[in-house]
């Protein structure tokens, strides 16, 4: 028995030695990410490129206005097949602005990961050779929301700016 109760008061000493010895820092990667000038660049590009199909939208909804006014202005005076005809024009032009802005908002997203996404690489990268270079075994990203506790020294955000020469 005393043997068994040697063997638990080692292996408990043997873990809590090995635990005290992992290094665990933490990070806000979403504020690394906004504090890195390539992300305000690419922010500004994506902006533009959505600007575009904004003032496309808005030129198919004048339009659409337009229609719809012509028709209810020349309703009481037009034939029953005039009317049909007209309305299946506006019908075919909402159906044009759905298919326009859900398209629009596909490209813009695809724009935006492909302009964000070698960014983020970047900050991982980072983040990683600063982890490797002052010995952290774990870092924690405090943005997801999945740590509840961080020792507030353990924060690399200082370390990873620098390394990437930001302030």
């Amino acid at each position: 028995m005393k043997k068994i109760v040697l063997m638990i008061a080692c292996g408990l000493l043997i873990g809590n030695v090995a635990f005290s010895q992992t290094k665990f820092g933490h990070i806000n990667s979403a504020e690394l990410l906004k504090s890195m000038p390539d992300v305000t660049k690419a922010e500004t590009e994506i902006q533009a490129y959505a600007k575009t199909f904004q003032d496309q939208l808005q030129a198919m909804a004048k339009e659409y206005e337009k229609k719809i006014q012509d028709y209810q202005a020349a309703e009481k005076t037009m034939t029953e097949a005039m009317k049909e005809v007209k309305a299946k024009e506006i019908k075919d032009l909402e159906g044009r602005i759905e298919s326009t802005n859900q398209s629009a908002q596909e490209k813009v997203e695809k724009k935006r990961q492909d302009l964000l996404q070698p960014i983020i690489d970047k900050a991982d990268k980072a983040i990683k050779t600063v982890a490797t270079e002052k010995g952290y075994d774990y870092i924690f990203d405090t943005s997801s929301g999945a740590l509840l506790h961080v020792k507030a020294t353990d924060d690399i955000m200082a370390l990873v700016k620098a390394k990437l020469g930001i302030q």
